[in-house]
């Protein structure tokens, strides 16, 4: 009762989307770990909890009328490693690694293209629709396509990173939903 009149409740709620970011972001690099310790199908689930996070942090933001520069950035930043950088590896090292410098060239796509969506998202006033597919359903999409590994061969991992990365820089104009 002592210590509740010292704390700021506002400012606690104001930082509630940015724990949840922060969740996120740490889901992302768990995955990554457990990738690099060759234990990919254990990843898939922190990238979808990844996922989930991300969902919400946005949602926290507007309820508790937090949104902010800082928010938004440490969203993209966040994004970038669990739906960027997580999936590529998790189908580089399943399915990509036989196929060196195509592979390496496929991921190094993926991400980058990750990477310039979100920045040109942040960099743009937005009016209600997104503009190229945002990184996180690519990032679903990709980890997703892992379920097909066992029963396809390594060129289509390579045409899917490139597709999901066209579509992530296009312009095409996607609904928020």
């Amino acid at each position: 009762m002592f210590l509740s009149r010292y704390l700021d409740y506002t400012k606690i709620k104001g930082q509630v989307a940015n724990a949840i970011t922060i969740t996120n972001l740490s889901f992302g690099i768990i995955a990554i770990i457990l990738i690099a310790r060759d234990l990919g199908h254990m990843s898939l689930v922190f990238i979808f909890l990844a996922a989930l996070f991300d969902r919400f942090d946005g949602m926290a933001a507007r309820h508790f009328h937090s949104e902010s520069l800082f928010g938004k950035e440490l969203d993209s930043l966040s994004d970038i490693v669990s739906f960027g950088v997580a999936p590529a590896l998790l189908i580089y090292m399943t399915d990509l690694s036989s196929m060196l410098w195509v592979g390496i060239a496929a991921t190094v796509f993926y991400i980058a293209a990750g990477a310039v969506r979100l920045a040109r998202y942040n960099v743009k006033e937005f009016d209600g629709s997104f503009y190229g597919l945002p990184i996180t359903a690519a990032g679903v999409l990709l980890t997703l396509s892992y379920f097909l590994s066992p029963y396809i061969g390594p060129p289509f991992f390579v045409i899917i990173m490139v597709v999901l990365g066209l579509a992530m820089v296009s312009n095409v104009r996607i609904a928020k939903v």
